[in-house]
């Protein structure tokens, strides 16, 4: 195999040939404690999800998507920390069938569950981002094309002519070809740049160097970063400061929403900038380590901003229920990566569409045992936190 080593967010590779994941998997898979998770053959729920994907996916592949930097401290405070929430319900209020649309900078949304920007879907499922997309539009809701994606993002579009996109980015250094990439973006009629805020370089991901995962197998590549004959690699710079969100504002006329906000005075200095959002997050762990919950900063983020723009988060999302305790605490929406990942290796559009479907039902079933006639109802006093 002749692959390039990438500097930067992710690996890429020469064109030639498709990947070979496939292979015996075994029936049962293991979960980082002693307990036997089977992969069912009609998964479900999130775990059986998850179960059924690593059952399918080469290791290093599964672990690339599952793991996170360092000890992963962060990767697990994620999902547990939506365990330390508990719902308050109210009851008697007479609300009928709730409504779980949501309107956005960048388009409305059927439901507050938008697809999260991540690299690499064709290690998952043949189709890649175009299933994802697909699955995505049927849902009615909002995917957030990755910069490293495998599929071009004018080929995303052109597979899901309905689906509302948006576009991650990663500001690179040479701002002409940063521009190269906005253009692409608006070209494929992308509704807004998310823009990663949190990557001045990338994270130490033990499981990945364990795999020696730093390429992608040949016939894939980063698609969107094409010059000419060549893929750029993603380029992380401790260089880019709030000058180049400047730059990128005057670049374009998209709503620009930044994503990896964790600090409150951070943003308060976004609203001086011109951005449209914040997508609360810490890169669901695969950055800095030891970052707290995401939905542990989301107070404050809300806090600070105080309703100048909409707050969004993404980390540890897995159930509706997470979804409206996410919401009480100011979010707009939220997004989920892993579990679209494991639908779509599990079963792929199909899986991402049961996937999403899953979400907007319980969304619906919670809002309902809730009292709530939309998300819009939530509200803090609605959320209660525990101790354990």
């Amino acid at each position: 195999m002749r692959t390039t080593r990438m500097a930067g967010e992710s690996p890429h590779v020469t064109e030639t040939g498709p990947p070979d994941v496939a292979g015996e998997r075994s029936p049962h898979v293991t979960d980082p404690g002693t307990r036997v998770i089977p992969a069912p053959a009609d998964p479900w729920t999130p775990s059986e999800f998850e179960a059924a994907a690593r059952a399918r996916l080469a290791p290093e592949h599964y672990d690339y998507f599952a793991g996170g930097a360092g000890d992963e401290v962060t990767v697990r405070a994620n999902e547990a920390a939506f365990g330390r929430l508990s719902l308050l319900p109210r009851v008697l209020r007479g609300a009928g069938r709730p409504r779980t649309d949501v309107t956005l900078p960048g388009g409305r949304a059927a439901m507050p569950v938008l697809v999260a920007p991540t690299a690499f879907h064709r290690l998952a499922d043949p189709e890649g981002e175009r299933a994802t997309a697909r699955a995505a539009a049927a849902a009615g809701t909002i995917m957030i094309v990755s910069m490293a994606s495998t599929v071009a993002v004018g080929d995303v579009a052109a597979a899901a002519p309905e689906a509302t996109l948006w576009f991650q980015l990663y500001v690179q250094p040479d701002m002409a070809f940063t521009e190269t990439l906005v253009r692409r973006a608006e070209a494929a009629g992308c509704r807004a740049l998310v823009v990663t805020v949190d990557s001045p370089a990338r994270g130490l991901r033990d499981r990945e160097r364990h795999h020696g995962f730093w390429d992608l197998p040949e016939g894939m590549a980063c698609e969107n970063l094409r010059d000419g004959e060549r893929v750029r690699p993603i380029v992380m710079s401790p260089e880019i400061s709030w000058e180049h969100i400047d730059l990128l504002r005057e670049m374009t006329t998209l709503p620009i929403i930044l994503k990896g906000v964790a600090h409150p005075a951070d943003a308060r200095l976004a609203l001086g900038h011109g951005v449209s959002g914040l997508l609360v997050s810490n890169h669901g762990g695969r950055q800095l380590d030891t970052v707290p919950a995401a939905v542990d900063l989301l107070p404050e983020i809300v806090a600070a901003v105080g309703g100048a723009v909409p707050v969004l988060m993404d980390g540890g999302v897995r159930r509706g229920t997470d979804v409206l305790k996410a919401m009480a605490l100011g979010a707009g929406a939220v997004a989920v990566g892993r579990p679209v990942i494991w639908g779509l290796a599990a079963d792929g559009e199909r899986g991402v569409t049961r996937v999403l479907d899953l979400l907007r039902s319980e969304v619906e079933h919670a809002l309902t045992l809730c009292g709530c006639a939309s998300v819009h109802d939530l509200d803090p006093g609605m959320v209660r936190r525990s101790c354990r």
